[in-house]
C-alpha cells in the first residue's frame, strides 16, 4: 500500500527533522530485532502455570511476532510468514492446520475487492465517481461546500477501493482547488502562504480523514474489517453478513465524518466566500474525462453486480425471514467470497471493442492491483488467531485480562479498553498489525467474561481505523503530509479530538446498541 507514496513529493520538513525520523526508524528497527527474540526466549523459558505446553510454546512466538509487528526489522506481512513456521517447527501444530487460514474464504473475498478496485482505477471509474461528486451543482464555488464534497468523494470512494488509492487520487484534486484559491486571492492583490493558510490545513486533512473514514462502510473498505470478521468465523464460528457490517459500516461512517467535518471547518475556516476559478478548474477536469468508455461501463457493470449479491441475502433475510429456504440456498451458492470473484472474473470475460482483442481488464493490472503484503499479513493474523484458540492461549490470556478488570467487568468497560487499545496501537504502527495483535485478545477477554464477541470484534475494527494524530499512523495522512501544508502540531491536535470523540460518541455506542440490536 505504501508504494502509492513513491509517485508523489517527500515531505516538506527540515533536514534535522528528516534525520531525526531516519534516526528513530533505524533504532526501533535494530530494538526489535535484538530485543524481540530475547523476549520471546524469556517467556519460553519462564515456567507459566495454567498452560499447555502447546500454548506456551505459542505465546512465545506470539511475543516475537508481536514485537516485530510494531517495531518492523523485517516487513510486515514477512513476519506474518514467520508465525506459522515457527508453530509448525515448535510442534504447535501440523503444518496443514498452521497454514490453512491461508485459504480462508475471506482472503478470496478481499481479493476479488482488489481486483474490481484496481479495475476502477486502470479504466478511470473512480476519478469520474469523485469528480461528478464535486462538480454538482450545490456545490459551486462556496469553501465550505467544497471542503465538504472533497470529504464526501473520498468517503465514498475509499469504502470499496484502497484508502491509499483513493488518497493518492484526490490529493492532486485538492491541491488544484487550492492553486485556484490562491491566484484569485493574488489578483484580488492579496498573497497568501498556503503552507500557512489555515484552509489549506483543513482540506489536507479532511482529504486523509474521509479516505479512512470511508474505509469502515463495508468489509473490504479497509483492512481491519475483514481481519475481525476472519477471526470471529475461525474462533468463534459466527458468521457476520456483507450486509450487516453495512448497517454498522454506513451509521459508523456517517457519525465520524459529521464529527471530522464539525471539527475541521471550527479550526480550519475559510476567509473566503466564493473561490473563484474553482468551478472551472473542476469543469476542466471533467472534460478531460470524456464520455463514458466501454472499459468504464463495464467496470461498473462488474462492480454493481458483486455489490448487488453481497447484499441480496440481508433483503432476503429482511422480507422472507431467517430460516428461509431461499436465504439458505443463496447463502450456500453465493457467498461473500464468491461474489466477490464473480465480479472480478466478469472484468476478465467482458471486451471493450468489437473484436474482442482486449478485455476490460488485463492480467498484468490485476497482478498489480492486488496487495499481496496485505493478504499474507491478513492470512497470518488469522492463523496465529486460530491456534491462539485451539490451543487454549486466547482463553487463558482473556482470563488474565479479566482478572486485570476486577474479574466481572461491565460489557461497557470492556469494550472501551479493546477500543482505545486498539487506537493507540494504529497510531503507531500498521492498523492492520495492530488488528492482528488486539483482535484474538478482545475475543477471547469477551468469551471469558461471557459476552457476545461480535461487539468488541466490531469496535476494535471501528477503532483501529480511526488513526488521525500522526503521519505514520496510516498511508493517506502520509500522502497529503507530504503536500507540505500540515504542521505536525496541527494533525495531532486535531487527530485527538477526532480519534477520543469518535470512539466515546460513535463507537462504543454502535457496537454496545446497534449491533446487538441487529444480531
Amino acid at each position: 500500500m505504501e508504494d502509492n507514496l513513491k509517485d508523489l513529493n517527500a515531505p516538506v520538513v527540515e533536514p534535522d527533522e528528516a534525520e531525526t525520523d531516519s534516526a528513530f526508524d533505524r533504532r526501533r528497527r535494530l530494538i526489535g530485532a535484538i530485543g524481540a527474540p530475547i523476549c520471546a526466549l524469556l517467556v519460553w523459558f519462564t515456567p507459566i502455570a495454567g498452560l499447555s505446553p502447546e500454548a506456551h510454546k505459542l505465546l512465545a512466538i506470539m511475543t516475537l511476532v508481536a514485537l516485530w509487528w510494531i517495531t518492523e526489522p523485517i516487513p510486515i506481512p514477512v513476519t506474518s510468514m514467520v508465525g506459522p513456521t515457527l508453530c509448525v517447527i515448535c510442534g504447535v501444530v501440523k503444518m496443514k492446520e498452521a497454514f490453512a487460514a491461508f485459504a480462508n474464504p475471506m482472503i478470496f473475498l478481499f481479493m476479488g475487492g482488489f481486483i474490481i478496485a484496481k479495475a476502477m482505477m486502470v479504466n478511470g471509474l473512480d476519478k469520474r465517481i469523485a469528480y461528478g461528486i464535486i462538480s454538482m451543482k450545490w456545490v459551486g464555488d462556496c469553501p465550505r461546500r467544497i471542503f465538504l464534497a472533497i470529504g464526501l468523494a473520498c468517503m465514498l470512494c475509499s469504502g470499496w477501493i484502497s484508502n491509499t488509492a483513493t488518497a493518492a487520487m484526490m490529493f492532486p484534486i485538492a491541491l488544484g482547488l487550492l492553486e485556484a484559491i490562491r491566484e484569485m486571492m493574488a489578483a484580488n492583490g492579496k498573497t497568501i502562504n498556503l503552507r500557512t493558510y489555515k484552509y489549506a490545513t483543513g482540506l489536507m486533512l479532511m482529504t486523509a480523514y474521509a479516505c479512512s473514514i470511508g474505509g469502515v462502510l463495508t468489509p473490504i473498505g479497509t483492512p481491519p474489517n475483514i481481519i475481525m470478521l476472519g477471526f470471529l468465523s475461525e474462533m468463534c464460528d459466527i458468521h457476520v453478513s456483507f450486509f450487516q457490517w453495512m448497517v454498522w459500516g454506513l451509521v459508523a461512517m456517517i457519525a465520524y465524518f459529521i464529527i471530522a467535518y464539525i471539527v475541521l471547518a471550527r479550526m480550519f475556516p475559510s476567509d473566503v466566500e466564493h473561490i473563484e476559478g474553482a468551478q472551472d478548474f473542476i469543469r476542466g477536469k471533467v472534460k478531460e474525462l470524456g464520455n463514458w468508455t466501454t472499459a468504464q461501463k463495464n467496470t461498473l457493470f462488474a462492480f454493481l453486480v458483486a455489490v448487488i449479491l453481497w447484499v441480496t441475502p440481508g433483503f432476503l433475510n429482511i422480507f422472507l425471514g431467517t430460516q428461509s429456504e431461499v436465504l439458505t440456498a443463496y447463502n450456500r451458492l453465493f457467498p461473500e467470497a464468491i461474489a466477490a470473484m464473480i465480479g472480478a472474473l466478469l472484468l476478465f470475460f467482458l471486451p471493450v471493442d468489437r473484436k474482442w482483442s482486449r478485455m476490460t481488464l488485463t492480467w498484468s493490472d490485476a497482478v498489480k492491483g492486488v496487495e499481496w503484503g496485505t493478504l499474507l499479513l491478513f492470512g497470518g493474523g488469522l492463523a496465529m488467531g486460530g491456534m491462539m484458540y485451539s490451543t487454549g492461549l486466547s482463553e487463558w490470556i482473556g482470563a488474565q485480562i479479566i482478572s486485570m478488570m476486577g474479574g466481572d467487568p461491565s460489557e461497557l468497560l470492556l469494550v472501551a479498553v479493546f477500543c482505545v487499545m486498539s487506537l493507540l496501537l494504529s497510531e503507531l504502527t500498521s492498523h492492520t498489525a495492530a488488528t492482528n495483535m488486539i483482535g484474538p485478545l478482545a475475543i477471547g477477554a469477551a468469551l471469558s467474561a461471557g459476552f457476545s464477541p461480535v461487539p468488541v470484534a466490531v469496535g476494535v475494527a471501528l477503532s483501529a481505523s480511526l488513526g488521525f494524530m500522526l503521519p505514520v499512523s496510516t498511508p493517506p495522512n502520509a500522502i497529503v503530509y507530504a503536500s507540505g501544508y500540515i504542521p505536525i502540531t496541527k494533525m495531532i491536535k486535531t487527530g485527538v479530538y477526532i480519534d477520543f470523540i469518535g470512539i466515546a460518541v460513535v463507537t462504543i455506542p454502535i457496537v454496545l446498541y446497534l449491533v446487538e440490536m441487529i444480531l
